[in-house]
């Protein structure tokens, strides 16, 4: 028999195992919009093979022996070696499922450590330009080292290697020993794992120019000729204008009392020297993290330009003649009033670890729908039932009209079409026997559960391929099939050249790739988890992508940006 043919024989036998399947199989409604995976496009964040149409480049590494899969290079791709040392698992998650975050303190002064100047530093498993990669490391983060434990200069890396902390090896032509490093220094605002948002985040709502400095007045009339009337319209929009979200930009202001935009603006107020970023104070300019800085003339303001269906993050925010401008994580200068502030959804699943009030079997309600009564004879509306509760159930169904509902502990019925019956496993895959981490997500349900062996531990609403259950080799379906994660990044880019629009998506959060492009991540664009909306991946709520990143294997070090394991990842199932 086939690889293939025993593959698809597990997928039909655990889908009869695991799933909970209602009278009849519906699809959620599909909403259109930017969201989730697109058709790949290599980054800087990353060298990937090709995708399949509907999702987002990643690094590619080879499958296991049995059961779930690792990704394997399409025709005419090249992808990494599999990587396969083993990345030390911290005594302490840094968020754990309950959403508590244990954070890292700073590194000791009298402790030997190096920082990135590149942007995407990888960390190898031996000191070889043709090891394989094992983690990354983004630009200004700074590790720990093993003293003494160097290597020398080899082909691609003149300046020699340095073991670092927990494990690994870091080219120094890509870091430096000097922690004042004008890179290191400008980008000390590292990802914030305390919040459901590792950065503050914006889309565009009108497109704009990326600056390498702080705009003169000659630049700004040169570069935005149409600034008064951007302005005008800025002020006056009410969704996304200057009356909306300025707190998203003050994440990292405390202790400051900041104007409105609006009397910022009509003030022409600007931040005190000591408030800008260092790099920027005087006629300075950013470090040229970005790739982009140098590429022009030392007088040479703007270096970029943003557009509409873009998404950008951010690490700092500030006042400069009444307009406000932010700073992104390779130091770039972009103004805030091309950008609609996000705050991100503030939806979260369920630790069952230590949720008292939850026991099986209960419904979650993917939708907002109805509840009903049931006479004996017919359903009757009872009313309206929100979307994103846990309903205890007492297990008992009731078919009618060809439609399933359960019954309530409260004594009403929800339907299938809006609500997802939660219960165990029924039959029991060998991992789970093994004691071993896996996640289990229902298609139909819209559901993810992860499970530690036979206990589920964690339950939420997700958002799969807007194409429900087509095939996914075309379509923007989510593929099916039991797979690993293998590669992990706390933020990367995606972005599609999909038919019909195009986006690019800086930074989504806590990516976990297990299938060529296919991932979980946060989506800090929508908040309509529960439906179908992505382009291939699975979406997750912001906080729900934080909890799910730290649980899973491989493990991502402190201050280390992402991590790649093959074969021993956490299995991800993925069923109708």
């Amino acid at each position: 028999m086939s690889r293939a043919s025993e593959l698809r024989r597990a997928v039909v036998a655990l889908v009869a195992a695991v799933s909970t399947s209602s009278a009849t199989v519906r699809l959620c409604c599909l909403v259109a919009g930017t969201a989730g995976c697109g058709d790949a496009t290599a980054t800087r964040d990353e060298t990937a093979p090709a995708s399949p149409a509907g999702t987002v480049a990643s690094p590619s590494t080879s499958g296991g022996e049995e059961g779930p899969s690792g990704s394997a290079p399409r025709t005419g791709s090249t992808a990494p070696a599999p990587a396969t040392s083993d990345i030390p698992r911290p005594a302490a998650p840094v968020v754990d499922l309950g959403g508590v975050a244990n954070l890292p303190g700073p590194l000791s002064s009298d402790r030997p450590a190096v920082g990135a100047t590149g942007w995407l530093v990888r960390v190898r498993g031996a000191p070889r330009p043709e090891a394989e990669v094992i983690g990354y490391l983004r630009g200004g983060a700074t590790v720990a080292t093993k003293p003494g434990v160097t290597s020398g200069a080899t082909a691609d890396c003149a300046d020699g290697w340095q073991a670092i902390e927990p494990v690994g090896w870091v080219c120094m032509s890509d870091a430096t020993r000097d922690l004042q490093h004008p890179i290191v220094r400008a980008a000390a605002q590292r990802p914030d794992f305390g919040h459901k948002l590792p950065y503050m985040y914006g889309t565009v709502t009108r497109g704009g120019p990326v600056y390498a400095r702080i705009p003169t007045p000659a630049d700004l009339e040169r570069h935005e000729p149409n600034l008064r009337r951007h302005l005008d319209k800025w002020r006056d929009d009410e969704v996304s204008g200057a009356r909306y979200g300025l707190d998203v930009w003050l994440r990292y202001a405390s202790g400051r009392d900041v104007p409105s935009a609006l009397e910022a603006l009509a003030g022409e107020v600007s931040d005190d020297d000591a408030d800008l970023p260092f790099f920027l104070r005087g006629d300075g300019r950013s470090p040229d993290l970005s790739g982009l800085v140098d590429d022009v003339g030392p007088d040479v303001a703007k270096i970029d330009q943003v557009d509409r269906r873009q998404g950008r993050s951010f690490v700092a925010s500030f006042l400069r003649r009444g307009r406000r401008y932010n700073v992104t994580p390779d130091l770039v200068v972009i103004p805030a009033d091309r950008f609609r502030p996000i705050r991100g959804s503030d939806f979260h699943g369920w630790d069952l670890r230590t949720d008292e009030n939850l026991a099986f079997p209960f419904a979650l309600m993917r939708r907002t729908g109805k509840k009903w009564q049931w006479d004996g004879k017919r359903m009757k509306d009872a009313g309206t039932q929100p979307w994103r509760e846990a309903l205890p159930l007492t297990g008992k169904r009731q078919i009618y009209r060809r439609r399933l509902y359960y019954e309530t502990k409260a004594g009403f019925y929800v339907d299938d079409r809006h609500a997802s019956e939660v219960v165990p496993a029924r039959r029991w895959p060998k991992w789970a026997k093994q004691g071993g981490k896996w996640i289990d997500i229902n298609l139909t349900q819209q559901i993810l559960k992860a499970y530690e062996g036979k206990k589920m531990v964690y339950v939420t609403i997700i958002s799969s391929g807007e194409a429900g259950l087509a095939d996914p080799e075309d379509s923007t379906a989510t593929i099916r099939g039991i797979y690993r994660i293998h590669t992990k990044y706390v933020t990367t880019t995606m972005d599609s050249d999909a038919v019909g629009e195009a986006f690019e998506l800086r930074d989504v959060p806590y990516v976990q790739y297990f299938k060529d492009g296919y991932a979980l991540h946060g989506a800090y664009w929508h908040d309509g988890f529960g439906r179908p909306k992505s382009h291939g991946c699975i979406n997750l709520a912001p906080e729900d992508a934080r909890r799910l990143f730290f649980w899973t294997d491989p493990p991502v070090p402190p201050r280390w940006h992402g991590a790649r394991k093959s074969l021993t990842g956490t299995v991800v199932f993925v069923h109708e």
